[in-house]
């Protein structure tokens, strides 16, 4: 069974692909600061399904701490065949108003995390001959969106770094894309209400938000053998807003 790490994974979207890449027969392991109960719910779940979901607790703004995170997964459920950088902080706020600190904390969780837990997983998947990267992006990446200037600069860093880093570990057997959802109900996105809701379902040529399911249909495909010639790509899953 193949090993896929989901980061971020104790609820909202994370939990959505850790449930989808283990109905679909892998051996998630979701990481996140605290187990939430509905982690715990999948977990008890997954017994008689065809993949399996384990929870390991960390803090991925530990930045030092990785290292051994991912040799401590690597010896304990062996290969790592994937690995999906999902965890994010969304914090809203005008750029001349925000803190220094917070947007150091921003960018440490949703940039040089992802980069640093990448580039050991990378080191495991380069002993056993390829393996699977998927990033979460966001469409603001691209388009933009007024109080989530940092959020965006984070998330389009993402996609540089996929292009890049495809190249760099194609010759390995390893592929790397991204995914990039517009706006979905999750806890990220709670308080998007009322005129900003009714104005994205209009951008959108069907009428309606993408769903989590979308997204982790998404990532599964990109993990599947059935995409192994596709990488420096990024995925759009946002029921057309962005067409």
């Amino acid at each position: 069974m193949r090993n896929i790490i989901v980061t971020g994974g104790s609820r909202g979207l994370g939990l959505g692909i850790a449930r989808k890449l283990r109905d679909a027969g892998y051996s998630i392991i979701a990481i996140a600061r605290r187990e939430s109960e509905q982690l715990a719910a999948a977990a008890r779940e997954a017994d008689g399904k065809a993949g399996s979901l384990h929870f390991r607790e960390f803090d991925l703004a530990d930045l030092s701490g990785i290292p051994g995170l991912i040799k401590a997964i690597r010896k304990d459920f062996g290969t790592i065949y994937g690995l999906v950088n999902n965890v994010a902080v969304g914090t809203s706020g005008v750029l001349a108003t925000m803190r220094d600190t917070e947007i150091e904390n921003i960018v440490r969780l949703n940039t040089i995390s992802p980069l640093i837990m990448t580039k050991y997983a990378i080191r495991a998947m380069m002993l056993d001959h390829g393996g699977r990267i998927v990033n979460i992006s966001s469409i603001v990446s691209f388009t933009g969106f007024s109080g989530l200037a940092v959020y965006a600069a984070t998330k389009a860093s993402l996609v540089g770094f996929t292009r890049s880093l495809a190249r760099e570990v194609g010759p390995l057997g390893i592929t790397v894309n991204a995914v990039a959802p517009g706006f979905i109900d999750t806890n990220m996105t709670e308080n998007f209400t009322g005129p900003q809701r009714q104005q994205v379902l209009r951008r959108s040529p069907l009428r309606r938000l993408a769903e989590i399911e979308d997204v982790a249909n998404a990532v599964e495909f990109l993990l599947d053998d059935k995409a192994c010639n596709i990488t420096g790509t990024t995925l759009t899953v946002d029921a057309g807003s962005t067409a």
